[in-house]
């Protein structure tokens, strides 16, 4: 049964389109040829009838009156119309105004149904055992000697009518078949022309140099234009998942270069060193290099995250609000700033967006840090909504950065808005603005009154799902 399912779904669209196809042209051979044999009965069943009433008209129309009496000369033109279904057996009778029987088989009897006016009908009844059809004309006779209405019943088997039924469909088939097969030929070219699309890409796709991630040609057809368009946003996301681990190989071979350089070489001034003081001096030094460079590696794989998780992680509907809460409660802050004074202000409504929430609070985390580190207490973190957005942010007491190192900030490794500090490696808000971008938000900064400065990362409002 899994071989089975496996084999359909690995079906080629050719074997595909052919089966159904073959299908349609089941169904409606089906159909046409039941249809087809409806029409040769019908068809034939005219035909005959009309040489059975031919033959009818004949023979009445030989009667004559004698002496009041109706005398009946069978004439050779009714017989010869007869004579057209052959291996039929034909049967007749004449019934005079008595209902006394003038010739023929005394065995062929009206039906009861029939109408009495009718002056030509046809029934359906056995001739010795088999099943037959029969003509009826009346003709009248209003004489002196004669009046009345004499009937004649001329009737045969079925065989002829069959066997032109069957003739009938059996043509009709023949002419289904050859369309059929023309069709599913037909079928079988347009769909190796509707593929050479497909194969044009794959034959474009295996040529590719496997560092090449450039959009691809979309000039396709519609229907193939949609694979293309996905196969180029795949590209896009895979070619910025590459530039993320190509950044993050660079940072981090540019930024480590210097502090494991500058402790190697303290390593070596403490083993030449015999002074006692300077010893501790050198391992003081030493050991604050190496928490510098800890700080630094937790926030190249922070900034590395928030990359990764931007085309990885399915985004949720998320309130702003229950971030700010986490980071609050959670107190790392307490450990890099035992004595600062954190506030937390939100919102009494929700403040929802549709992001990922472990981004959101790697990006307020280093928006507390960073204000924790080089602004002025009291610090507050919290969620509000501001003209119509969401807006996640943290704001000092302190005045903030120059005007003309604002245009700066948010860039990887920029130090310049902090000048008077060796002890950043200013990935902080470079990771603060990868978040914002991430989820088509916005890094926004500047003073606020009566006095202070906030960062805040600014989103688009998200809807609440209607239940």
């Amino acid at each position: 049964m899994v071989d089975l399912r496996t084999s359909l779904t690995t079906m080629s669209l050719t074997a595909r389109v052919a089966i159904g196809v073959l299908s349609l042209l089941l169904v409606g051979g089906l159909l046409v040829s039941v249809a087809a044999f409806a029409y040769g009965r019908q068809a034939a069943q005219e035909a005959y009838d009309r040489l059975l009433l031919g033959a009818a008209n004949d023979i009445a129309s030989s009667i004559t009156v004698q002496n009041g009496i109706p005398r009946v000369i069978l004439p050779i033109s009714a017989f010869e119309l007869l004579a057209l279904a052959p291996d039929d057996r034909i049967g007749y009778r004449v019934i005079g105004v008595d209902g006394q029987t003038l010739t023929g088989y005394s065995e062929i009897t009206l039906p009861e149904s029939r109408s009495r006016a009718a002056v030509s009908d046809y029934f359906d009844a056995e001739f010795y055992g088999e099943p037959a059809r029969y003509a009826v004309v009346s003709r009248r006779f209003a004489e002196r000697t004669l009046n009345g209405t004499v009937k004649v019943i001329v009737g045969h088997t079925l065989k002829a009518r069959n066997a032109l039924a069957f003739d009938i469909t059996r043509k009709a088939l023949y002419v289904v078949a050859a369309s059929a097969i023309a069709m599913l030929l037909l079928a079988a070219v347009a769909v190796r022309s509707a593929l050479k699309p497909l194969e044009r890409l794959a034959d474009q796709l295996s040529r590719r140099d496997p560092h090449d991630l450039t959009p691809m040609d979309t000039r396709v057809p519609r229907e193939v234009a949609m694979m293309v368009t996905a196969v180029n946003r795949f590209m896009e996301r895979l070619d910025r998942q590459m530039a993320s681990m190509r950044h993050l190989i660079s940072d981090t071979a540019h930024q480590l270069r210097t502090p494991v350089a500058a402790m190697r070489a303290q390593a070596d001034l403490l083993e030449e060193e015999e002074d006692e003081i300077r010893k501790k001096r050198i391992v003081q030094r030493i050991h604050d290099r190496s928490i510098n460079l800890g700080r630094l590696l937790d926030q190249l794989l922070s900034r590395a995250l928030v990359v990764h998780r931007v085309d990885s992680v399915k985004r949720e509907m998320l309130d702003l609000r229950d971030i700010a809460v986490d980071i609050y409660e959670e107190g790392d802050y307490s450990v890099l700033a035992p004595q600062a004074d954190v506030h937390l202000q939100v919102d009494d409504g929700p403040v929802l967006v549709l992001a990922d929430s472990l981004s959101l609070r790697e990006g307020l985390k280093n928006l507390l840090n960073n204000a924790l580190k080089h602004g002025k207490a009291p610090v507050t973190l919290g969620a509000s909504i501001e003209a119509g957005q969401a807006v996640l942010w943290v704001q000092d007491a302190g005045p903030g950065p120059d005007f003309n190192v604002l245009t700066q900030i948010g860039e990887r490794f920029n130090l310049s808005s902090r000048p008077e500090s060796n002890s950043g490696s200013g990935l902080g808000l470079a990771i603060v603005q990868s978040v914002a971008d991430a989820f088509g938000g916005a890094l926004r900064m500047g003073s606020v009154k009566p006095a202070g400065f906030r960062v805040a990362m600014v989103f688009a409002l998200a809807e609440k799902e209607k239940a």
